[in-house]
Parts: structure tokens; sequence; C-alpha cells
């Protein structure tokens, strides 16, 4: 029987992502006999974190500083904003390094069921950047759901007054997929976005 921290410590760990119940305990047994090498530096990471954690008020970014690290980056392209859903889909994009402009996060995406309205999201924040000028692009990067596509097609109806360039990501077959492994949705998609081969 573990001690109530720990007990504490295993409950804590299992309300994450990815972890339940049994992955809580190995890691926190792992975290227990390896002590110095990785609970003491989890513990000031984690401090260190909660110290400074902000959300950036230009983007929605989640960072140690405000504005983030990528709203001040000099070398960003201030020409083209890619919005997405959540943080968690900034960070995928930018760890891609293939997009090299200013991110947006909304903070989710419409949706009826969960009375999740447009007021809800940061989109009039969007549209205050756009009118400053200087944007010739919006990507919308949301998530290939009825939702994301639901909040792609309204951003893209409040955003056609302005002289930009709107587009969304891709969507279709994963590299290295095979046909009979995907779903009907992914197959109907990328039969609508066939393009002709070169």
């Amino acid at each position: 029987m573990a001690s109530p921290e720990l007990d504490a410590l295993t409950q804590a760990l299992a309300r994450l992502p990815g972890l339940g119940p049994r992955s809580a305990r190995r890691a926190v047994l792992h975290l227990v006999k390896k002590r110095e090498g990785t609970l003491e530096p989890l513990l000031k990471a984690l401090e260190a974190v909660s110290e400074k954690l902000s959300t950036c008020s230009i983007c929605g970014n989640v960072d140690t500083a405000d504005p983030c690290g990528i709203c001040t980056d000099p070398r960003r392209d201030d020409s083209a904003i890619c919005v997405v859903e959540e943080v968690a889909d900034l960070w995928a994009l930018d760890r891609s390094k293939l997009f090299s402009g200013r991110f947006h996060v909304l903070g989710g995406r419409l949706s009826a069921l969960d009375g999740v309205r447009p007021e809800d999201l940061s989109i009039d924040q969007l549209v205050a950047r756009i009118e400053k000028g200087g944007v010739d692009e919006v990507v919308l990067a949301m998530n290939a759901t009825l939702e994301g596509q639901t909040t792609a097609h309204y951003l893209a109806e409040q955003l056609e007054t302005f002289p930009l360039r709107i587009t969304q990501l891709a969507h279709g077959l994963p590299v290295g997929g095979e046909l009979d492994y995907l779903d009907e949705g992914t197959l109907a998609q990328a039969l609508r976005a066939r393009r002709p081969v070169a």
C-alpha cells in the first residue's frame, strides 16, 4: 500500500492524456527509483513553468513569455497567418518547420452540441490582426472533423471581405497509408481533392 502522497501523485499523473492508472503507477515507481536523475529535475522544470506560464496576448500560444517566442521572432513572415484550433495544433505545425508565418489559436472549434459559439473563440482578435494590414494569406488549419470544417467555413465567410488569399490544409490519404485500412471519410475527401498527375 502506497502512502497518501504517492497515491495523490499517481492520481494526478493518471489525469494526464495517454496515462491511465497503471501507467501512472509505473511512472511514479520510476520517479521514486531514479529520484536524483528524474524526479528532482522534473520538479524544478514544473516549478519554473508554473511560475512563468502565460498565454500570448497576440496569438494565444502558451509560453513562458508574453508575447511568445513565435510572435517575437523577427524571421517569421508577417504576411501569413495560420489559424489553428488549439495550442497543440500550433506546436505540431511549428515542429514541421514548413510554415514560417505567424499563428493564431482560436481556443477551440464551433460546436452546436457543446454550446461553443463564435463569440467563445478568438475570432474577433483574428479579424483585428488582419484589419491592421500586411496579411496576404490566412491558412485555415482546422482538424478534419465536422466541427473543424464548420469552423473553417465560418472563418472563410468572416474573412471574405478582406483582400487576402484564404487557404486550407489538404486532407486525404496519409503518406504510407493503405487504402483498405482507411475510413470512408478519409477516402471520400481524397477522391474529392484528387488532382491531375504531373
